[in-house]
C-alpha cells in the first residue's frame, strides 16, 4: 500500500518518524500481534512503515534502529551530502554483553536480533506460554544449550529473508487453468475484480483456488495453510487483500490490480499467489526444524 507519511494528515504516528524517517533510510523490524484475550501468537518482519492493525487487532512493531536527526543535534556540515540522520543500534551494549557471555564471544547484535525472530516462532514457547502471550508482550527466556541459540538465530535470519522478499522467492509450481496467453487481453483476463474463493463447498477445498471467472488455481499443498499470521494462513491473507473495493463513504475504489499494471506486471497476483505458497511451506519447514524448548536453570 502507499502511504502519505506526514504528521499533518497521520493519526497518532507514535515514534515511526524515529524508525522510519526518511526515504533512504532502511530498516526492518518484527512485528507482533496485540496482547488480548483472542491473541494467537503471530510475528511477521518487515521492512516498511507497518500498518497498526497488521494482524487485526493491534499490535507492537521491534525495529533493528532507530535513527536521530542530526540537524538537531549541530552535526550538518558542508560534505554530510544530505545524510541527516544518526542510527541507533537498538540492541543495546549491555544484552550484548550478556548474550556473548552466555553464547561465546562472538555473538554479534545481529545474531542476537534474529535470534529473537527465530525463537518467537518456536511452536514449543507459543504452547508453553500461551496464556501469559495473551497479556503481555514476549519475555525471551536463557537458553541451556548454546546449539540451540545458534540455531534459533540462524532460522531467524532464513525467515527474515524469506519474510522480507516475498515478492521475488521462487514461484511454487501450481497449476493454473484458463490464463490468457494472448497479450491483447492478457490484462483484462488476470484482473481480480472480486474475493478469490477456495474450491469445494463453502471453499471446503482449499487445494483449488478460483482466482477470477476465468482462472483456476490447482494443487495448492494443504501444508501452506499451516502458516499462520494470527487467526490466518497467510494465504488467506493475500484472498482477504487483493481485490477490487469501494469506500461507501467516500466512494474512492482501491484497486489491488493497479500495481502491477503500473508497473508492467498484469500477473502480479497470481505470481504473488504462487510465491506466498512457497513462503508458506518453506516457513513451516524451518518452524518444524526448531530444537525444543529448553530454558536455563538460574544459579
Amino acid at each position: 500500500m502507499n502511504l502519505y507519511f506526514d504528521r499533518d494528515f497521520n493519526h497518532r504516528t507514535g515514534r515511526l518518524f524515529q524508525i522510519f524517517p526518511a526515504p533512504g533510510c532502511e530498516n526492518l523490524g518484527f512485528y507482533l500481534n496485540g496482547t488480548h484475550a483472542e491473541t494467537i501468537p503471530a510475528t511477521l518482519m518487515v521492512g516498511d512503515i507497518p500498518c497498526l492493525d497488521l494482524f487485526g487487532k493491534g499490535g507492537q512493531f521491534f525495529p533493528r534502529y532507530t535513527f536521530t536527526s542530526k540537524s538537531t543535534a549541530g552535526q550538518l556540515d558542508l560534505f554530510d551530502s544530505g545524510a541527516s540522520y544518526e542510527r541507533i543500534d537498538n540492541i543495546t551494549d549491555e544484552i550484548h554483553t550478556e548474550y556473548c557471555r552466555l553464547y561465546g564471544s562472538q555473538t554479534t547484535k545481529d545474531d542476537i536480533f534474529y535470534f529473537v525472530y527465530g525463537f518467537l516462532h518456536s511452536p514449543d514457547y507459543r504452547q508453553r506460554y500461551a496464556a501469559d502471550l495473551k497479556k503481555m508482550l514476549p519475555r525471551i527466556p536463557k537458553l541451556a544449550e548454546t546449539s540451540d541459540f545458534w540455531a534459533f538465530s540462524a532460522a531467524g535470519r532464513t525467515l527474515a529473508e524469506l519474510h522480507l522478499n516475498y515478492e521475488s522467492v521462487e514461484k511454487y509450481p501450481l497449476q493454473i487453468d484458463g490464463a490468457s496467453t494472448g497479450s491483447a487481453t492478457e490484462e483484462m483476463n488476470l484482473r481480480v475484480e472480486k474475493k478469490m474463493k477456495y474450491g469445494g463447498k463453502r471453499g471446503s477445498d482449499k487445494t483449488v483456488l478460483h482466482y477470477n471467472d476465468d482462472i483456476t488455481i490447482s494443487g495448492i499443498p494443504l501444508e501452506a495453510q499451516e502458516y499462520m499470521l494470527g487467526s490466518r494462513s497467510a494465504l488467506d491473507w493475500i484472498i482477504d487483500r487483493y481485490y477490487v473495493r469501494v469506500d461507501k463513504a467516500s466512494g474512492i475504489v482501491n484497486d489491488a490490480n493497479m500495481w502491477g499494471i503500473e508497473h508492467g506486471e498484469p500477473d502480479y497476483i497470481l505470481n504473488l499467489i504462487q510465491r506466498i505458497v512457497t513462503v508458506s511451506i518453506r516457513t513451516v519447514e524451518i518452524v518444524q526444524s526448531l530444537p525444543p524448548l529448553r530454558i536455563r536453570e538460574e544459579q
